[in-house]
């Protein structure tokens, strides 16, 4: 016994030293272990970056063994000197030493020294260990064994010849056939090539990385590259792969092969059908398009003539492209149906008459055929049909662009808004006007440009002349009297400038004054209906004081209000003697002087509002203070309470002392205590209330909001509430389970010594601790399972009643077979027959009653009625059949 536990570390398998000397495999040892050894280590959290550099200390190499052990190590020095660092590599060393391992001139000090020699051969004498000893298949173990499940895994792809772990993986095809066999969703094997090595790497690398969280351990031209590949580092990678298949569900496996087989014969059916189907659908397509592409009668109008381009262009686009595909796929599904039934050793498959693939091939060049040149007349007879409107299109065009311009110009030019105008206003119709010169002058091109049109078109005798000729004759005449018209409204505008300009200085001088005045009174206005939010009788105060400093200053305003009024009365003066028509507006200002007087009346009316406004309020915070003061006084009392309660309701939980029910009517007498205290509550909900209904939102009398005392009130309620109900479950747990006080006492005691954080629960951490104090060895996965068992809702904590449950829990799993006969042994609960009910019961619907169609009937004397014979159906599978 002791030496097949050592049959991994054989002589050949033993760390060589001159080995390491070879770069190339220093570099993918170096890369594949620190992978490896990172795969393991994100568990906890952490990583390495240099494999030599970061387990020198010891620390990050023993929580390694952890990980991947699931067992505790003795705890590490924390100290950072020399002796510390070997200490901790000691630990770890004699950590797998415990395991049964031979290290081979390892030391301590090498390690914390950084060789990378003896690192590398460390990790690899741990990988060795934890990752490919217990690897077993058809009873070899370790390396032996990954070997053989390696090479029974990969018998059936092609350029595939596993023997051994450096040069048989270099293409990469080895690892894309184990990837493919288990998974073959991820991977289309055949369309990868023996001559891309590199590749086929890296497709399996990322795969692997992609969806089997394998991380990537090589690199792809260093295997390439190197003659031959350390074998350490492939190994490695390897089990990495083995771990994630080899654990399938044998039941599974034995349906899947069953479905697999049924599939072969179902899927060749089927591609039979589908052949005819595609068959008939692009013939009757083809005879029904070569008609529409022999039709070359050519079309009077552009737009008809387009839209046959259009179609010709869909034709192409949209519908041609699919038949294209339908066809190709229509020969792949041909000679992969002759292909499988040649491999399942089937007649071949002969289509209907007519429906040949030669047949199919001789419709489409006829096809082909028809549509040169299709496209070559279209193009030709777009263009004629294009050369005879473009000149006529052209004239549209420029005279639709000119007659927009005009549009509404002689309107305009006719209008008298100059007489009602102020002098800006005068001054922009001037410059408006000169705009519209210039703007004129440069349209006189067009307008010769659509006279040379028309008259070319009358040259080339085009069929609509006359409705050209008759458009062309009213532009002309329009562009004449819009020359006339500009003049005359030039000469106005200039007349009716000079009148306004005597006033114009008296408006800039009522607006510079009346604009800063009109401000002021905004502001004013602003700030005597200001809507202020005060929190104590100082702030109010303050208020109070700025009003007063305010009302100083309005008899200096009153003057500068007289003086602004006082140049509008001037304006009107000058306007009635000289008999000029004011418009009412200032063209300076917005402002009117009905405006400076009505904002002065507002602002003498706010002010004694806003006296009474501040009276009020400092009344309102007055009350205020009294209301915050009040609810403090309570508050200061009944949050320390609450408080207490929870501390000695938490001691009476985990104390040991007394007996199950003893605790229970100590629980049961602060619960009648609490209930009692609500009237204190209730008395400060309604203080709480009144504060709220006055829009008091903070005080400083206390540290104690209402929320605060409601959240500690319903904590307190839910914590004696909760705590029962534990006493009430340890109670039933103890009377069902048969366990003694002193054994629950002994529970407790374990639960209160590891509940680190005295909360009633425990952490995974916590809860490892304590099960490994009461004698379980633990690993990784054993520990795992137990979580589930205790923590079902992922709380991420274990509580006193789930520790109590699991002590009496045990589980057991089965296994069954895995070859095509066997597995419908395993269906059949190992009789020599089947029935229906079993079938319909294991396998997919489809599969099954395809199953009970073709099965006959068990003829031994043992069997019941309607048993069937799977036997002789698993035989057929591989021989004869009629499809």
């Amino acid at each position: 016994q002791r030496g097949e536990e050592h049959q991994y570390m054989s002589p050949e398998d033993e760390w060589d030293r001159d080995l390491l000397l070879d770069p190339a495999w220093e570099k993918q040892q170096r890369k594949t272990f620190t992978a490896w050894c990172n795969s393991h280590l994100r568990k906890a959290g952490t990583q390495i970056e240099n494999i030599e550099d970061d387990f020198r200390n010891g620390l990050k190499l023993m929580l390694l063994l952890e990980v991947i052990s699931g067992e505790r190590l003795p705890k590490p020095d924390k100290g950072k000197m020399r002796f510390h660092k070997i200490a901790n590599v000691n630990k770890a060393l004699d950590f797998i030493c415990s395991k049964g391992v031979k290290l081979v001139s390892i030391g301590a000090e090498e390690i914390v020294d950084g060789n990378t020699k003896m690192t590398l051969g460390m990790i690899w004498t741990i990988i060795l260990r934890f990752a490919i000893q217990d690897i077993s298949v058809e009873e070899t173990s370790a390396k032996e064994g990954l070997l053989l499940w390696c090479q029974r895994k990969t018998a059936p792809y092609r350029n595939v010849n596993v023997q051994n772990f450096h040069i048989s993986w270099k293409d990469g095809l080895a690892l894309c056939a184990l990837i493919h066999r288990h998974r073959p969703d991820l991977i289309d094997y055949s369309k990868l090539r023996k001559d891309d090595p590199i590749g086929n790497l890296n497709t399996a690398f990322e795969v692997a990385e992609k969806y089997l969280d394998i991380p990537k351990m090589l690199d792809a031209e260093d295997i390439v590259n190197t003659p031959k590949p350390d074998e350490k580092a492939i190994m490695t990678y390897v089990s990495c792969f083995y771990h994630a298949f080899a654990g399938a569900e044998q039941a599974e496996t034995a349906a899947n092969r069953i479905c697999k087989v049924l599939a072969v014969n179902q899927e060749n059916e089927k591609l039979m059908e589908e052949y005819e189907k595609l068959a008939s659908e692009l013939l009757e397509w083809i005879r029904k398009t070569i008609p529409w592409l022999e039709n070359r009668m050519a079309e009077q109008q552009m737009k008809a003539m387009q839209q046959k381009l259009e179609d010709f262009r869909d034709y192409r686009r949209i519908h041609k492209p699919p038949r294209v595909q339908e066809k190709c796929q229509l020969e792949i599904n041909f000679n992969t149906l002759q292909t499988k039934l040649r491999l399942s050793n089937r007649p071949a498959f002969m289509p209907s008459e007519g429906k040949m693939v030669s047949d199919i091939a001789n419709a489409w060049k006829g096809l082909e055929q028809v549509e040169k040149g299709y496209e070559e007349w279209l193009l030709t007879e777009i263009r004629r049909l294009e050369r005879l409107d473009h000149l006529a299109e052209k004239f549209k065009q420029k005279c639709s662009l000119h007659q927009s311009w005009t549009s509404g110009k002689e309107e305009l030019l006719s209008m008298k808004d100059y007489e009602s105008a102020s002098l800006m206003e005068i001054r922009a119709l001037m410059r408006k006007h000169e705009a519209f010169e210039s703007d004129l002058a440069a349209h006189q091109d067009r307008v010769e440009q659509i006279a040379a049109i028309a008259q070319e078109l009358n040259e080339l005798d085009y069929h609509d002349a006359s409705s050209v000729n008759a458009r062309c004759q009213g532009i002309c005449d329009q562009w004449d009297n819009l020359g006339t018209l500009t003049q005359k409204r030039r000469d106005s505008l200039e007349r009716v400038e000079k009148l306004w300009e005597t006033i114009d200085q008296l408006y800039l001088e009522f607006a510079k004054r009346a604009a800063p005045f009109n401000n002021w009174m905004d502001g004013a206005m602003e700030d005597l209906q200001d809507m202020f939010i005060v929190h104590s009788t100082e702030e109010i105060h303050s208020l109070i004081t700025a009003h007063d400093q305010f009302k100083a200053t309005l008899p200096e305003a009153d003057k500068e209000r007289m003086a602004t009024m006082g140049i509008q009365s001037e304006i009107v003066k000058i306007a009635q003697t000289y008999g000029i028509k004011l418009s009412g507006v200032n063209p300076y200002t917005n402002l009117s002087p009905q405006d400076i007087t009505n904002k002065w009346e507002a602002v003498k009316h706010l002010v004694p509002l806003r006296d009474q406004m501040l009276q009020e309020e400092v009344a309102r915070q007055q009350a205020n203070e009294r209301l915050r003061r009040q609810f403090a006084a309570q508050a200061n009392i009944i949050g320390p309470w609450i408080q207490t309660k929870m501390e000695e309701i938490g001691h009476v939980s985990v104390d040991i002392a007394g007996s199950l029910e003893e605790q229970m009517n100590n629980l049961k007498q602060y619960e009648q205590n609490i209930i009692n205290y609500k009237c204190n509550i209730d008395k400060l909900e309604g203080d709480h209330q009144l504060s709220q209904e006055s829009l008091i939102f903070d005080n400083k009398h206390t540290n104690y909001t209402m929320e605060h005392i409601r959240v500690g009130w319903e904590q307190l309620l839910t914590t004696i509430a909760r705590t029962i109900n534990e006493v009430e479950n340890q109670i039933l747990t103890r009377d069902a389970k048969g366990i003694s006080q002193e054994q629950l006492n002994e529970f407790r005691a374990s639960f209160n010594h590891f509940d680190r954080k005295r909360n009633g629960m425990m952490d995974p951490d916590d809860f490892r601790a304590c099960l490994i104090s009461m004698g379980y060895d633990l690993g990784e996965v054993e520990f795992a399972r137990i979580m589930t068992l205790v923590d079902s809702n992922n709380t991420g904590v274990v509580t006193f009643q789930a520790f109590i449950d699991f002590m009496t829990r045990e589980t057991a799993e089965t296994d069954t077979a895995d070859q095509v006969m066997a597995s419908f042994k395993i269906l059949a609960s190992d009789k020599a027959y089947i029935t229906v009910d079993e079938l319909r019961r294991e396998l997919p619907a489809e599969q099954a009653e395809y199953c009970i169609s073709r099965m006959t009937r068990y003829i031994g004397a043992d069997g019941p009625a309607g048993a069937l014979d799977y036997i002789s159906f698993s035989s057929a599978l591989y021989g004869e059949s009629d499809l």
